[in-house]
């Protein structure tokens, strides 16, 4: 989807968890300038470190919460099913073959282990697991969460309905990566630096492009860095939005320069917290929302939403990674704390799941960072912007050969 979190306030939906509740600490932002979250690793180096049997988590603990988990699994394996998966392999000692029957053998293990116990000894008899180092070489990864947002919308501007949402512009160059190399001139030559947020909206440089309409300047801009929607037309229908590519510039979370405003506290940053106050400051949209300067382009999708591997995302079931250091497609097992929403308290409980890694993200970056795909509409929205924890990201394959 190629999206970027909004500073760790896009949150989890409620969902049937495991472990005993406890009252939620306050929820912290992403605060890049305490910790680094995002620090690259050294040239050519990979995210995830084989670790001993000794340190494997408790994969039984995902026994239970095992919904969408099969269907995001086959997503995968037809993904890896295309030839141009292949380029992506070997990735450290994982070779596309290993990729493709780890997760054949572990729907087999899903669907023949008849408890916790036999699940995770079936991991731990033939499978490897390798931990991502995390932003401090000790494993420490933050986890945010996306959703797909559901707004009312427009095909054509009208009424309320005003503020646009555009399609890919024909002078956006992409490599076969998808990334943007830049705006074509008209001369045929390459401008690396294509336009910004602000030069775009502003400037109205693509006006004739817009493929919809919103109500608010903020729900728009929420949609762009989710990377995808669902907007409800007039007749009932409706209009399903996904990703088509981005002018290639650098997310920035709007909430942090909120924070040093003034406007906000830390300790309230939530995506309803921001929905609220922009509802109460609409004049104020775009003084924050354009310093972000990454706009994501959007084509008609349905079926979707679509992740970067161009495949479903599921329900609590996709990941988003930094691709370029962490193996596409591949069986993931995530363990943090995570809120949940009942009625008007926020109450965090431990988490721990399996996942697959099908998607990235314009805030996921480098070997601590990632993102768990949410679902879809007002429930997954009304507990976004409450997930920012720290937790651990294991990956598991086959074993080559018997010990």
């Amino acid at each position: 989807m190629w999206r970027g979190a909004l500073a760790g306030v896009i949150g989890l939906a409620v969902v049937s968890l495991w472990g005993c509740a406890k009252p939620a600490d306050k929820m912290e932002p992403f605060k890049p300038e305490a910790k680094d979250y995002g620090k690259p690793l050294p040239p050519g180096a990979l995210a995830l470190r084989k670790i001993d049997p000794k340190d494997y988590p408790d994969f039984g603990r995902g026994f239970q919460n095992r919904e969408g988990l099969e269907q995001a699994v086959r997503h995968s394996l037809a993904y890896l099913a295309k030839p141009s998966s292949q380029r992506y392999f070997p990735y450290g000692d994982i070779s596309h073959d290993r990729a493709v029957r780890s997760l054949e053998r572990f729907l087999e293990v899903l669907r023949t282990a008849s408890t916790g116990e036999a699940l995770n000894q079936a991991i731990r008899d033939e499978f490897d697991v390798y931990q991502s180092v995390g932003y401090d070489d000790r494993g420490t990864v933050y986890f945010t969460g996306y959703y797909t947002p559901i707004f009312e919308g427009r095909r054509q501007r009208e009424g309320a309905f005003r503020y646009p949402l555009y399609a890919l512009p024909p002078d956006l160059v992409k490599d076969e990566e998808g990334q943007c190399l830049g705006r074509r001139q008209p001369d045929g030559g390459l401008d690396p630096r294509y336009p910004t947020r602000r030069e775009i909206e502003q400037g109205r440089l693509l006006d004739g492009l817009e493929i919809a309409y919103l109500k608010t300047a903020f729900e728009a801009y929420v949609v762009t860095v989710q990377g995808s929607a669902k907007l409800r037309l007039a007749d009932g229908a409706i209009f399903e939005l996904g990703y088509a590519g981005n002018n290639g510039h650098n997310y920035t979370p709007v909430a942090l320069a909120m924070v040093n405003d003034k406007v906000i506290r830390r300790d309230e940053i939530s995506l309803q917290t921001l929905l609220r106050y922009f509802r109460a400051h609409p004049e104020q949209t775009y003084h924050y929302c354009w310093k972000n300067d990454r706009y994501v382009f959007f084509q008609e999708s349905p079926g979707g939403p679509f992740g970067s591997l161009n495949v479903p995302v599921t329900r609590f079931r996709s990941i988003a990674t930094d691709k370029q250091v962490f193996p596409r497609a591949c069986l993931a097992f995530l363990t943090s704390d995570l809120p949940v929403v009942s009625g008007e308290s926020v109450v965090q409980r431990p988490y721990a799941t399996f996942a697959l890694d099908q998607d990235t993200g314009g805030a996921i970056r480098a070997a601590g960072r990632s993102d768990i795909y949410m679902g879809i509409g007002p429930e997954a929205e009304a507990v976004a912007g409450r997930t920012g924890s720290e937790g651990a990201l294991y990956y598991v394959f086959v074993r080559d050969r018997a010990r």
